[in-house]
């Protein structure tokens, strides 16, 4: 399958790994709706788009505003999308997520809805428009962690709201199967950007670092690719989760 003349959504596709993907697509020659979640990400939004138009001139792309935490955000924004790029739609890539490291005896009520709403909610409501509307062929691909396969303290509603998206992936995968749609899951290691550092202290990003080969972070140039292979090469791939971490954890 090539990308060529494809049209993409990706939430979060604004900046970190959503941007690097998105690069990655242009250059394939897929057109691109690039969603981002607030007025703060705007401008990044907008800049990518600026910077990949004038790279790839063929290449259409547009930016959309939405809390994907409520249903009728995600059905506008997927309506939208639908309209400005003739009614098709080929890939979905959900990269949206929130992290919190705290003990759960000191986790509140509004932290435990907040996480379980950005994180489980929010790709409920955006592989299910996906379902609808992608076309024959197409590709869903949600975002989770390998911190699924990690045995630890202190990440437990980070873990315990990215859980059910596995599960949401590979029961769509075979929903949509007589589609031809793939459905499939990336679980990124500890990834080098500002979404990993806010919770972390230099003592326990180097923990974080010195479990993963070459003794460092996932990058986000290691996992855009793995999308494209999804869409392409790896399009045999169904139903599964993929951890990609540098050996961070395993199954």
């Amino acid at each position: 399958m090539s990308l060529e003349g494809k049209v993409t959504l990706i939430t979060g596709g604004g900046k970190n790994l959503g941007a690097s993907i998105a690069t990655i697509f242009a250059a394939e020659g897929s057109h691109l709706a690039l969603h981002y979640n607030s007025t703060s990400s705007k401008s990044s939004a907008e800049s990518l788009a600026q910077q990949l138009s004038s790279q790839y001139p063929k290449t259409q792309i547009k930016i959309y505003q939405g809390d994907l935490t409520v249903a009728s955000n995600v059905e506008k924004l997927f309506q939208s999308v639908l309209a400005d790029f003739g009614g098709k739609l080929d890939i979905v890539i959900n990269t949206v997520g929130q992290v919190l490291k705290k003990p759960l005896v000191e986790i509140d009520e509004a932290e435990y809805d907040q996480m379980f709403a950005v994180n489980s909610k929010s790709a409920f409501l955006v592989t299910q428009q996906a379902a609808k509307h992608v076309s024959e062929g197409g590709k869903i691909i949600n975002t989770v962690t390998s911190l699924l396969a990690a045995y630890t303290p202190l990440y437990t509603s980070y873990q315990a709201s990215k859980a059910p998206v596995e599960y949401l992936t590979k029961g769509l995968s075979k929903e949509l199967m007589p589609k031809g749609i793939s459905v499939n899951a990336v679980a990124p290691g500890p990834m080098d950007t500002p979404f990993f550092y806010g919770q972390e202290s230099p003592e326990a990003v180097e923990f974080h670092k010195s479990n993963a080969i070459a003794g460092r972070l996932t990058s986000v140039d290691d996992i855009a690719p793995i999308f494209k292979f999804l869409c392409t090469d790896g399009a045999w791939i169904n139903g599964q989760t993929l951890f990609a971490n540098g050996g961070y954890t395993s199954r």
